[in-house]
């Protein structure tokens, strides 16, 4: 990053807590498959209060990228790394006998953020998913509460704390995921106020809602069960309406691609779900009765789900507040990929006959509702179009973070979160034979918009692949051409310049191969886990 001399006033100015016993404290948190547009400060019709009061009284981004998939934006995140430096997602062509995906092992270099922040006097704790290599406290948390049973919102059978492995939970327990990692969450800071007071803390929140399989309380389902009675269409153009209203994005909002289904083919899933579900975004009008039906009751136990996560983040703020730690606790909030298309049947099955949302039914949101979840935008998780790959952003700190409400839009990514946490708490980073880290600091942009200055940002995954340089951005699906789009004029991806621009397209291709060839040498080397 080309740092203005502003920009270093500006962090001079902020940052004096790295120099001092007042480092801030670190709430990130992080939802599971949330779409662009779900939150209601981001132009969503769920009710998220606590998040839009951050959003409220703190920052909002609009162009923040994720990898668009879980494993390697939770990589990215917590080492800095684009996912496939550090053998967390798909490189092809390494030498035989070294992994890389969601089975990849990090070189001894790529340390996670709690490592690095030992030396600051910083103490670690991880409520929630997990899905990087190793475990939380060898990786230098002090506490963790690690659920690894995604497919059970109301009774896993795999979660572990402290690294050590919990009984199985039984169906009459009162358990649902979403409340169990709050209140993880607030025990670890309760502990932490009473036995650890004065020392900075970095938490990381790491919910599975709103991931499938669609598991929800009935009285949060209760609130939304009449909401999406209507069609698709008015819900995405009502959200559509808002957004730009509140400026997040303007311009042309992307048509619906009718014929673009699941990313991975289940077709006994179809089967076991019955004759209400559909895996095509179709026009409302040609759905039966049974469908309408059945797919409304889908989004209102996503929305549900949503809702509640607002509320267990809204008990952990009141934590904060309680503790006298919230002016001085530099919260992020986002998500790990767009919202998900896919409709799959796994962990116990699907019972046609138990309530829809309950622990016995296993549904998933599917490529109607994801379409209008990442509104505006095109494709879903696992695409690295907009709609895979943009995550909304809040970024809230009242001793830090000076202005209020306001929105930046300098392009940004996973990758940054950890140098900007770093700086703030006065860490250089020097690991034994690291290479240099891709991202950059987000303090220039917390004091002023357009203050980032990067030279690309990159995509891969599943074969689908993408760079962003400047305002440009070239983009493919996996068995697609290139696309190639102009942010700046059409954040929306709706004009492809790919056959009025071939110099530029040229030009892109070079640069992400570039790229890729410096990652997949990078992967093959240092093979100690």
């Amino acid at each position: 990053m080309i740092r203005t001399f502003f920009s270093t006033l500006v962090f001079a100015f902020l940052v004096s807590t790295a120099s001092t016993a007042e480092r801030p404290n670190v709430l990130l948190i992080m939802a599971d498959d949330l779409g662009f547009s779900d939150l209601g400060c981001y132009g969503g019709e769920i009710e998220t209060p606590n998040l839009d009061g951050l959003a409220r009284d703190g920052l909002r981004f609009t162009q923040f990228y994720n990898t668009a998939r879980c494993w390697p934006t939770r990589g990215a995140l917590l080492t800095g790394y684009f996912a496939q430096q550090i053998r967390r997602d798909a490189v092809p062509g390494l030498p035989r006998g070294i992994r890389s995906g969601g089975g990849g092992k990090r070189p001894s270099w790529a340390k996670l953020l709690p490592a690095m922040l030992k030396p600051a006097g910083y103490r670690a704790y991880h409520s929630g998913k997990w899905h990087i290599d190793g475990m939380p406290l060898g990786n230098g948390f002090d506490r963790s509460y690690y659920l690894k049973d995604q497919g059970r919102f109301f009774y896993p059978k795999v979660h572990w704390e402290d690294d050590k492995k919990l009984p199985e939970v039984k169906k009459d327990a009162g358990y649902y995921a979403t409340d169990a990692i709050a209140d993880h969450a607030v025990k670890c800071l309760k502990e932490h106020a009473e036995k650890h007071f004065g020392k900075p803390f970095f938490h990381y929140l790491a919910f599975t809602a709103p991931h499938f399989p669609l598991h929800a309380l009935p009285e949060d389902i209760a609130r939304y069960r009449e909401r999406y009675r209507t069609s698709w269409k008015k819900v995405r153009d009502a959200r559509w309406e808002r957004i730009q209203k509140i400026g997040i994005v303007t311009g042309k909002l992307s048509g619906v691609e009718r014929d673009l289904g699941p990313p991975y083919h289940f077709p006994d899933a179809l089967k076991k779900l019955g004759s209400g579900e559909v895996n095509r975004p179709l026009r409302w009008r040609e759905l039966t009765v049974e469908q309408r039906d059945f797919q409304s009751s889908k989004m209102a136990i996503h929305a549900a789900m949503v809702d509640r996560m607002d509320q267990a983040i809204g008990r952990v703020l009141v934590q904060l507040r309680t503790m006298d730690a919230f002016d001085n606790t530099l919260i992020f909030f986002l998500s790990d990929n767009g919202s998900s298309a896919e409709i799959m049947v796994r962990t116990d099955g699907h019972d046609p006959n138990a309530p829809p949302g309950s622990g016995p039914s296993y549904l998933c949101l599917g490529p109607g509702w994801s379409t209008i979840c990442n509104t505006p935008f095109r494709r879903h998780k696992t695409w690295v179009h907009e709609g895979g790959c943009a995550t909304p952003l809040i970024a809230h700190w009242p001793k830090g973070i000076k202005v209020r409400g306001e929105l930046r839009r300098d392009p940004a990514h996973v990758i940054d979160v950890v140098p900007t946490i770093l700086e703030l708490a006065g860490v250089k980073r020097s690991p034994v034979g690291a290479p240099k880290a891709p991202g950059h600091s987000l303090l220039p942009a917390f004091a002023k918009d357009g203050s980032l200055r990067r030279e690309y940002l990159w995509w891969l995954h599943e074969g689908n692949r993408a760079i962003r340089v400047g305002d440009w951005k070239l983009v493919k699906a996996k068995d697609d051409p290139w696309e190639l789009y102009n942010l700046r004029e059409d954040r929306t991806e709706t004009n492809n310049l790919v056959s009025s621009n071939p110099g530029k397209v040229k030009e892109l291709e070079h640069a992400w191969t570039k790229r890729m060839d410096e990652f997949r040498k990078l992967a093959s080397q240092n093979t100690k886990p």
